[in-house]
């Protein structure tokens, strides 16, 4: 018989959310998870998953019971015709990467954090950058799903094509996702190209930028008109980095320091913004490796974050909305970087790209050694704007949405909350947070 732990706390990557589980499981097998299922039937008890625990939200916690999949971490087919990898839910994508080269596969698109369980990734809608490349969870090409009646369902576009729909961006709330199964691409390289620029030229050139990278983002550093544009895309040659990647460390360690010192000095947030565009991002800088080690990169500091999905034609109403928003609000603060990037339409029911080709707007607020700073003015000024040009808030980030918003931006909602209300009626797998957005 499987047997749960008590007394383990449980808190996200960023240490902004935290819970104490009534009892914490790593099962090993798919006999385990019906086995807990079970109890927790028995017990009256709900049911959360966690993979790597790194959503900047509540969506992983429970006083419950929680299953971490750690243990479930398994490739277990690769389909080199097909160019397909089945795995467990619980692997990293970070070992996931590594694993795909001995195969000569990749990932056509990644976030850029890999410390990322393969069934949360796709469970919160994880997205990078690249408008012909569609957020992660359209490269999920079937999945199984563990019901709360214990029923093992096989999903993809031939079979409950409805719950597929679904459970690409599953919130955590359809059941277990057991192995998922991944469309791959040749492994390739990127070459990564890093420039100066304003706003006004790269979003009056939007259009050209998108077309000239296959992967393009840039970054806004508020309080000023800087912006660092970055291409990402295909190449042959590998070259050195070192010295380039040397350059951050040492200017990332520096910020940390200044960002401290702005929380008894507020007004300089906006000279470190311009300082640290100065120090590190007026020169061109390249780097070239394999694709993953490009797409990711260190998350350094803990950080509070919100990230909403807009229409891609609003890109620029909504920049130069939250420009003047924080010019008009001089005592209002914002931390580089805001960061830009695009994903094409899809039709996964809750995916923020859902029929629409959406520009992500990212905004972080970092978290110096770990010291809050306030944020509370900034959040509520870039939420306002967000939800005045459509924004779909980001699942794994923090949000003040509810039910009542989701049903005006999105067509799929009542669809999605249906299946979610037949695959389980009793709700063993609700959480704070999913009864915030659901109810």
């Amino acid at each position: 018989q499987v047997h749960g732990h008590g007394g383990v706390q449980f808190q996200n990557w960023a240490k902004t959310y935290g819970c104490s589980p009534e009892l914490y499981f790593q099962p090993t097998s798919v006999e385990e998870i019906k086995e807990i299922l079970e109890l927790a039937r028995q017990r009256n008890k709900r049911v959360k998953v966690v993979g790597g625990g790194h959503s900047p939200s509540d969506i992983a916690c429970t006083d419950g019971f929680m299953i971490q999949m750690g243990k479930m971490n398994k490739i277990l087919k690769v389909d080199k015709e097909k160019k397909q990898v089945t795995v467990e839910a619980g692997i990293l994508l970070s070992d996931l990467n590594v694993e795909l080269t001995k195969y000569g596969l990749a990932l056509a698109n990644l976030g850029a954090v890999s410390e990322v369980a393969a069934a949360g990734v796709i469970g919160t809608g994880t997205h990078n950058t690249g408008i012909k490349h569609g957020i992660l969870p359209t490269q999920v090409v079937a999945l199984t799903l563990l019901t709360a009646a214990g029923e093992i369902l096989e999903c993809s576009e031939g079979s409950h094509a409805d719950i597929f729909q679904a459970a690409r961006v599953h919130l955590g709330c359809l059941g277990v996702v057991l192995t998922i199964t991944f469309q791959c691409v040749p492994e390739f390289y990127l070459q990564e190209t890093t420039f100066p620029s304003t706003l006004k030229e790269v979003l009056d050139n939007l259009d050209s930028h998108l077309q000239r990278s296959e992967y393009f983002r840039f970054l806004w550093f508020p309080h000023s008109e800087n912006v660092s544009v970055i291409y990402q895309d295909h190449t042959m040659a590998l070259m050195g980095w070192a010295l380039w990647f040397w350059d951050y460390a040492i200017g990332y360690y520096l910020l940390e320091f200044l960002l401290w010192v702005s929380t008894f000095l507020p007004f300089l947030v906006p000279w470190i913004n311009r300082g640290f565009f100065w120090l590190l991002f007026t020169s061109k800088g390249e780097k070239v490796d394999l694709s993953y080690k490009v797409f990711n990169y260190e998350c350094r500091f803990k950080q509070h974050v919100q990230d909403w999905a807009i229409p891609i034609e609003k890109t620029k109403d909504a920049l130069l909305e939250l420009k003047a928003a924080l010019e008009s609000s001089p005592k209002v603060v914002a931390h580089y970087p805001v960061e830009v990037r695009f994903a094409q339409a899809d039709s996964i029911l809750l995916s923020p790209c859902f029929q629409r080709d959406s520009c992500y707007m990212n905004i972080i607020m970092y978290r110096p050694y770990g010291k809050d700073v306030p944020r509370l003015d900034y959040w509520l000024a870039y939420e306002g704007i967000m939800k005045k040009f459509g924004g779909r808030p980001h699942w794994a980030k923090a949000h003040a949405c509810t039910r009542r918003d989701f049903e005006k931006i999105y067509p799929g909602f009542p669809k999605f909350c249906s299946i979610r209300e037949k695959l389980d009626p009793t709700g063993m797998f609700l959480n704070t947070y999913l009864e915030k957005v659901l109810y």
